[in-house]
């Protein structure tokens, strides 16, 4: 296979839509950020899941899985529902958390992170737009050929590094965050928005 990379200006453009996207706040971010609070070592668990599922979707768009998505009946929705029945009872497990003692780590980690991003409708169907449309902008071509799929993968790599690089400053900051961040009573209120979140994104899965 030949190694083709994305051409300069789409490359650089795509790195710049891809760092505002990594750094809007969302069900990734909080759900590091509240195992950051715990301690560093568990938000750095949940940041590497998060990645890891991001290589996942790159994975899947890059072998072909939106042609697939076209041609099977059905296969869009399935994935949606999957996905959003898993974010309801994240959503659900996290809000119980909220109300559970909180004196020692609730754990999650590297599975957890990865489920919460790999099973994201959202982040599925996002990915299914978003890497084909640049890639399909520099010298691999569009996704479904050799080259494509290359192009693909440099770029999904490149939004999992931005997504590390984040993620991980994000777990770090927690860490060592002022007392307050520690509290219980902040950790309460974040747990209950990541779980209002992960419920809200679980619903218009199940309903878009």
């Amino acid at each position: 296979m030949t190694i083709v990379a994305v051409d300069p200006p789409t490359y650089a453009l795509f790195v710049l839509a891809a760092a505002t996207l990594v750094v809007t706040p969302g069900p990734d971010t909080l759900y590091v950020l509240s195992r950051g609070i715990e301690d560093r070592t568990a938000g750095l668990h949940a940041a590497l899941g998060v990645t890891t599922g991001i290589l996942f979707h790159t994975a899947l768009v890059a072998v072909g899985v939106a042609a697939l998505y076209r041609t099977v009946p059905g296969a869009e929705r399935a994935v949606q529902v999957l996905g959003g029945l898993f974010l309801l009872y994240l959503g659900v497990d996290t809000l119980r958390s909220a109300e559970s003692d909180r004196s020692s780590p609730t754990g999650g980690g590297v599975r957890e992170g990865f489920l919460i991003n790999a099973l994201n409708p959202q982040v599925a169907l996002f990915f299914l737009a978003f890497l084909p449309g640049f890639a399909a902008g520099g010298a691999g071509g569009a996704g479904g050929g050799a080259d494509g799929g290359t192009s693909i993968a440099v770029l999904g790599a490149t939004y999992a590094v931005l997504t590390a690089l984040y993620l991980g400053v994000v777990a770090v900051a927690a860490d060592g965050a002022a007392d307050v961040l520690r509290s219980e009573r902040t950790g309460r209120w974040l747990d209950r928005i990541a779980g209002g979140i992960l419920l809200l994104i679980g619903a218009w899965a199940l309903t878009g």
